[in-house]
C-alpha cells in the first residue's frame, strides 16, 4: 500500500531520527517510509535544530588553506606563505578569508547526530528531534488554514451578493444552495467570514446565530388519559401508522402573541416540511373548528381525505374535543387525530422546529393584532421558498408541488418565491 502525497506522521519521523543515528543512508530511509529521497532531505534540513554553538579556537581553519599562497599579511618581509605562520594568525587579518564548511551539515544528513567528531569540531552543531519537527508540522499546517484566501477584490463580489440576501433574514444554507457555484467556497466558510466580520450583515443578522436557552432538566411525568385521549395517545398513533404507513401525518400545534385574542394555527405535512397558517381570533376549539370546516367546504371530502388522513397534535384546551375536528356537520369521519404524550413536545419537532421561521418575521414579545390572512399568507410563503438541508438544499414548496394537490397550495395562496427574494425579517409585515 503507497503512501504517495500522505503527511509524514510522528511514528515517520521517530524512524528518522533513529536512522540518522545509525548513519543509515537516506536512499534506504526513503524506501523505508515509501517517500521520494529529496522529501525526506528537506524535511530533515527544514527541522533541524541547533544543539552546540561553534566554539572559538586559536586557528579557524580557511577554505583555501591548502592552495593558499598569500604571504607577507603582517608587513614583515620573511618570504613565508602566512598560512604556515606559527606566529601571527593569518585567518585575522586577511581580507579573503572563508570558513571552512562542516561536509555533514551542508550535505546530507544536515545533522550531527551521528557524528563521531561532534565532541571536538568547532562549528556550529545541528540535530534532528522527532518531536520538535512534528510540532513545527502541526503550526504551519494550522497557519497555513488561516486567515482570507480570497483577494480583496472577490471579498467585494461575495459582499455584494451575501450581505443582501442575509440582511433579508435568508440563512446561510438557503444562500449557499442557490449561489454555491458563485460563492466558490464551503458554507462553512462563509460562517468564519460572519465571525471575522467582514460582511456588513453581521451575525446578529443570521438566524441560526441566535443562542438558544440552556435546556433544563427534563421532569417525568405520568401521563394521565383524559377523555380526549383514549383511543388516541401517541403509542396509539405508532400503533396506526405501522398499520396505515401510506397514510399521510399532519402536525398541528399553534403559535401565541402576546396576551391579546389572535393566534396563529399552524399545520405542518411531515413529507414536504410545508406549514400552512390560518389567524385564529380566539384561541378556542370552535375557532379550530371554523377553519377545519372551511377547508373541507374548499377542498372537498375527497382532496381532504387525502391530505389530512392524521393529525398529530398536544394537550392544548382548543384541541381537546377531538370530535369537532374529526368528523363534518353530518357526523361522517374526515379524518384521524392523535394527541402527543404530556410534556413531550419533541414528538412532534418537526412543527415547533419550523415555528423558528414565523419568529424571525414575528419576534416573540410582538402582538399578533395587525395580522391578516394575507400578511400570513405572505409570510408562509416565504419561509416555505427557504432551502431546508433536510430536504437536499429544496425548498418545502418545490416539494409540496409534487406532493399534494394543486387546491392546497392555493388555499393559502402559496407560490414559489425566486431564491434572492426571499424575506424572513419584520420589515416584510410592514411593507
Amino acid at each position: 500500500m503507497t503512501k504517495k502525497y500522505k503527511h509524514l506522521t510522528l511514528q515517520d519521523r521517530n524512524y528518522i531520527e533513529e536512522a540518522l543515528t545509525e548513519k543509515t543512508p537516506l536512499f534506504k530511509i526513503a524506501r523505508r517510509l515509501r517517500k521520494d529521497p529529496t522529501t525526506i532531505s528537506k524535511e530533515i534540513k527544514r527541522n533541524r535544530v541547533v544543539i552546540g554553538k561553534a566554539r572559538k579556537i586559536q586557528h579557524e581553519r580557511c577554505l583555501d588553506r591548502k592552495n593558499c599562497q598569500i604571504t607577507e599579511l603582517c608587513s614583515e618581509k620573511c618570504g613565508r606563505v602566512c598560512s604556515r605562520c606559527k606566529t601571527k594568525n593569518c585567518y585575522k587579518i586577511c581580507s579573503v578569508y572563508k570558513p571552512e564548511e562542516c561536509k555533514t551539515i551542508k550535505g546530507f544528513p544536515h545533522v550531527c547526530n551521528s557524528c563521531a567528531k561532534r565532541a571536538r569540531c568547532s562549528h556550529e552543531k545541528y540535530g534532528y528531534r522527532a518531536k520538535t519537527a512534528y510540532m513545527n508540522y502541526q503550526d504551519v499546517l494550522s497557519e497555513s488554514r488561516e486567515g482570507i484566501s480570497k483577494t480583496e477584490k472577490e471579498m467585494k463580489k461575495l459582499e455584494k451578493l451575501i450581505s443582501p440576501l442575509a440582511l433579508r433574514g435568508q440563512s446561510i444554507a438557503h444562500i449557499y444552495v442557490h449561489h454555491k457555484e458563485e460563492i466558490k467556497c464551503s458554507e462553512r466558510t462563509l460562517y468564519s467570514y460572519f465571525e471575522q466580520n467582514l460582511f456588513t450583515a453581521k451575525n446578529i443578522d443570521l438566524p441560526r446565530k441566535v443562542k438558544y436557552k440552556p435546556r433544563k432538566k427534563r421532569v417525568e411525568t405520568v401521563a394521565r388519559n383524559s377523555g380526549h385521549r383514549l383511543g388516541r395517545t401517541y403509542e396509539d398513533f405508532k400503533e396506526y401508522i405501522s398499520n396505515h404507513p401510506e397514510d399521510q401525518v399532519v402536525e398541528m400545534d399553534t403559535v401565541h402573541g402576546t396576551k391579546e385574542n389572535k393566534t396563529l394555527l399552524t399545520l405542518l405535512f411531515r413529507s414536504s416540511s410545508l406549514m400552512l397558517s390560518f389567524v385564529l381570533e380566539r384561541c378556542t376549539s370552535d375557532a379550530v373548528k371554523k377553519v377545519f370546516d372551511g377547508m373541507y367546504e374548499t377542498l372537498g371530502e375527497e382532496v381532504f381525505r387525502k391530505t389530512f388522513p392524521v393529525i398529530l397534535t398536544d394537550n392544548g384546551s382548543e384541541f381537546k374535543i377531538p370530535e369537532v375536528l374529526e368528523e363534518d356537520k353530518l357526523g361522517n369521519n374526515r379524518t384521524r387525530v392523535f394527541y402527543c404524550d404530556p410534556m413531550a413536545s419533541h414528538q412532534k419537532g418537526r412543527i415547533e422546529k419550523n415555528h423558528e421561521y414565523i419568529r424571525y418575521i414575528v419576534p416573540k414579545g410582538r402582538s399578533f393584532e395587525p395580522l391578516t390572512q394575507e400578511k400570513v399568507n405572505l409570510m408562509m410563503s416565504r419561509i416555505n421558498s427557504t432551502a431546508r438541508a433536510s430536504l437536499n438544499g429544496n425548498p418545502p414548496l418545490k416539494l409540496a408541488q409534487l406532493l399534494l394537490d394543486e387546491s392546497v397550495l392555493k388555499l393559502c395562496s402559496q407560490a414559489l418565491i425566486p431564491a434572492d427574494e426571499v424575506h424572513l425579517k419584520p420589515a416584510l409585515l410592514r411593507a
